[in-house]
């Protein structure tokens, strides 16, 4: 192959393809080249007649665009001298990124010499509102009011609604009053229609009135621009009787046009006024001879039926395809979701039709809503047939899913049996036949069986959850644990104990292992039915799998024993369950206390309380107060305040019951003075005595003979604050009528009756009696009259 010496050396495109060609003549051929020749080729410099030099805008963009940049770079330094406001403005335009936006705003702020033009001003309010970042707007409407930027009206305006975008109202209403003040900007009535924009979107109706009389005042002309903001904000603050007003004047005025009817359309349908929107809309098309735009019909349709005025929505569907709209999906998602809820099968189904006619094809929501209202269930298999055949796998997965689970949700969980029944070739139709769909090969997913049949027991309709269980080994598809323990704990629940043993043991045979729930739902059903024998069985089985039962069942089983009078064979329970290596809750413990004491067995209730203290357990507060409840009812108030001793030894914290236990206990005993100590010493505890402490002292006191200072405590109970309830008022009268004091109890039962507090019969008698020993009958007879109201008002 021949080459060109001439062209080679006058060529730089010759010198790369010699250098860039792996072809071993091109090699051979530039060896030959004269050295002296060949070394001037290598060093001249090529030749580019396209060299493209950036302007300012290109390299700022460049610059700030990159990452990482510095401020302080030299190249920076040397464009900040020839920034000019429209370079600003294009830059600011180019960046999408709303935070490089105000880095670069805030650097060529800073630059000497350089100084901003409203324009670039609205750049960058236009990033900061499209970007909906309300508080970088906010300083940026401050930085511009302390400016000394002129201003033309037009370009405030831009501003102006840019903060009425992000519902920044106060600074637009602050801005403009500066702009006058200052006089930076020449307002006109185009000026102050965009402030009353911004002004609508908050609905501050006080403003947006006063601005417009301001407008009025001024002498500036109110056109369609003003009165339309205005509105809008008697729309958006749910005034429609101003609403009104001013649209009968822009339609007077023959300003109303789409938009405006639009304003007002929605806002009654936002505000749930779906007829008077349905009105406005029929007025509009009979006068204006003119309808909606289709984004208004779609969000009225939307709002009607979240409204339930479906039959409104249905007309406005009809008139928007009559003018010629085509109705999306969403439309007909709404439509037909509506007319499901409402159970209006056939209406949905002739709706979905003709949006089938129509090119639109459902989608899984839609054809799980109108097969799921399907009110047959051999319409509804046959519906489903039809429409999966156009979905691919994954979409038919959907829909299965989400017709069960609909179904489920909706309570109807007879058809999402059958339709599970159907789908696995078991189910009946109405005839008693065999109905069978072809649905087998698309159904060997287990969560259709488990939200179905989580569904069945909740409803307690466990015979069909149970049906359903065993046709999951027979379709091919895995059970599960969770199916397993779902349906053993409904049946516990419903006492059916055998089913519960026969999973539990199919369960072990299987490969899967039964959990702690498995166990404790089937040892909660033994609990309950106070099988002793049953439940300890189930124990040992629980100790041999790693599993511990749970508290709330072993404590009802001691309760349940304990309400029947069998405290021992409570303890001996809690014993067993010790020996199986299980250590049963203080709370277990405490109710069987608690049982030993109701039985009158105050000795065998201390013995075990002694009994888990000496193996190392630590009795809670309540376990306590059981005990000294015991001992108080007993009248053995000394070894009650040992038990308080002990307490406060072992750093419990005694209750306000502790205290009122003692109290009563004490009063009960006749020793008032020690009541009232212990009272002191639960006030220096820090335990606020409650409404039972002081009715317990009081009448404690009175029992005692000592009226007056039961008195002195009811007062002082009233002056911390603690008000005396209806039991409290009639415990006081009682005692002070014992005390032979009814004049000063007929004082304290006019105090309750003004608080509407009305007394049993026996404070009635208790005053009667006390007043005829008093020897004052007249006294006794108004109480009897007293008496006989208050018998007749009962």
């Amino acid at each position: 192959m021949a080459i060109s010496i001439n062209r080679i050396s006058t060529t730089t495109h010759g010198l790369i393809l010699l250098f860039n060609s792996t072809n071993r003549k091109f090699i051979n051929s530039a060896v030959r080249l004269n050295r002296k020749h060949y070394i001037y080729l290598i060093q001249r410099k090529p030749i580019c007649s396209n060299v493209h030099t950036p302007t300012v805008e290109e390299s700022l963009i460049s610059i700030f665009t990159k990452r990482p940049f510095s401020l302080k770079s030299p190249e920076l330094q040397e464009l900040s001298s020839k920034l000019t406001p429209q370079i600003v403005e294009a830059v600011l335009k180019s960046i999408r990124d709303w935070r490089l936006a105000q880095i670069f705003f805030n650097w060529v702020s800073n630059q000497e010499g350089y100084s901003h033009s409203c324009y670039t001003y609205n750049a960058m309010a236009e990033i900061l509102s499209s970007a909906r970042q309300n508080a970088p707007l906010r300083d940026l409407a401050v930085s511009l009011s302390n400016s000394r930027i002129s201003w033309t009206p037009g370009a405030l305006g831009y501003f102006l609604r840019c903060l009425g975008r992000l519902g920044l109202v106060k600074e637009a209403n602050y801005l403009f009053d500066q702009m006058k003040i200052t006089g930076l900007c020449v307002l006109n009535s185009y000026s102050y229609n965009c402030l009353l924009e911004a002004i609508s979107k908050s609905g501050d109706v006080d403003l947006v009135e006063n601005r417009l009389s301001e407008m009025r005042r001024l002498g500036w002309p109110i056109d369609r621009h003003a009165l339309t903001p205005v509105l809008q904000c008697y729309c958006n603050a749910g005034n429609f009787d101003k609403a009104l007003m001013f649209f009968n004047e822009l339609n007077e005025k023959g300003w109303v046009d789409q938009h405006v009817l639009s304003i007002l359309v929605l806002s009654y349908s936002k505000f749930g006024k779906v007829d008077m929107a349905f009105e406005l809309i029929e007025w509009m098309e009979r006068n204006l001879k003119t309808s909606l735009n289709e984004k208004t019909f779609c969000v009225l349709i939307h709002g009607f039926v979240k409204e339930c005025k479906v039959d409104k929505a249905l007309q406005l569907y009809g008139k928007m395809k009559k003018v010629g709209y085509l109705p999306d999906i969403s439309v007909y998602d709404v439509l037909i979701g509506g007319l499901c809820k409402n159970k209006e099968f056939e209406e949905a189904l002739m709706l979905y039709v003709h949006m089938k006619k129509s090119g639109i094809s459902p989608d899984v929501r839609i054809l799980s809503q109108i097969i799921s209202c399907t009110p047959e269930e051999k319409d509804m298999i046959r519906l489903l047939e039809d429409s999966s055949t156009d979905l691919d796998f994954g979409k038919r997965m959907l829909l299965y899913h989400s017709i069960l689970v609909g179904l489920v949700n909706d309570g109807s969980f007879d058809k999402a049996y059958f339709l599970l029944k159907a789908a696995v070739g078991s189910g009946m139709n109405g005839h008693g036949e065999a109905e069978k769909i072809s649905l087998t090969n698309d159904m060997h997913d287990k969560t259709y069986f488990q939200a179905v049949i989580d569904g069945l027991c909740k409803a307690d309709k466990l015979d069909k959850a149970l049906d359903l269980f065993l046709d999951v080994d027979r379709l091919g598809c895995k059970r599960t644990v969770l199916l397993y323990n779902n349906l053993i704990h409904s049946l516990s629940n419903a006492d059916r104990l055998k089913e519960c043993v026969d999973l539990l043991n199919e369960m072990k045979k299987s490969e899967f292992q039964p959990t702690h729930f498995t166990f404790n739902s089937i040892f909660g059903c033994l609990c309950r039915r106070e099988d002793i024998a049953g439940a300890l069985d189930i124990l040992r089985e629980m100790r041999a799998c790693g599993h511990v039962p749970w508290i709330k069942h072993y404590t009802l089983l001691v309760k349940k024993l304990c309400e029947r009078g069998m405290a021992i064979e409570a303890r001996n329970f809690l014993a067993n369950m010790t020996k199986e290596g299980f250590l049963p809750d203080m709370i277990a413990y405490s109710a069987a206390i608690n049982g030993f004491l109701n039985i009158n067995e105050l000795d065998q209730a201390l013995e075990l309380f002694k009994e888990i203290c000496e193996r190392g357990y630590s009795p809670d507060v309540v376990a306590h107060n059981i005990i000294i409840k015991g001992l108080c009812r007993a009248k053995r108030m000394t070894e009650a305040e040992e038990i308080l001793k002990e307490m406060l030894g072992k750093g419990l914290v005694p209750s306000v019951v502790t205290y009122n236990l003692l109290i009563d206990g004490w009063c009960k005993d006749g020793n008032t003075d020690q009541a009232i100590l212990c009272l002191s010493r639960m006030i220096e505890k820090e335990q606020e005595p409650s409404v039972f402490t002081y009715t317990t002292l009081v009448d404690g006191l009175c029992n005692a003979g000592k009226p007056e200072n039961a008195l002195s405590l009811w007062l002082e109970m009233e002056h911390k604050g603690c008000n005396p309830n209806r039991i409290a008022y009639m415990t006081l009268i009682h005692g002070l009528c014992k005390s032979r004091k009814p004049d000063v109890a007929l004082v304290y039962l006019e105090k309750m009756e003004e608080k509407k507090m009305m007394p049993d019969a026996f404070i009635y008698k208790a005053l009667v009696d006390s007043f005829v020993s008093d020897s004052n009958t007249a006294m006794a007879r108004k109480i009897l009259e007293k008496m006989a109201k208050h018998s007749t008002a009962s």
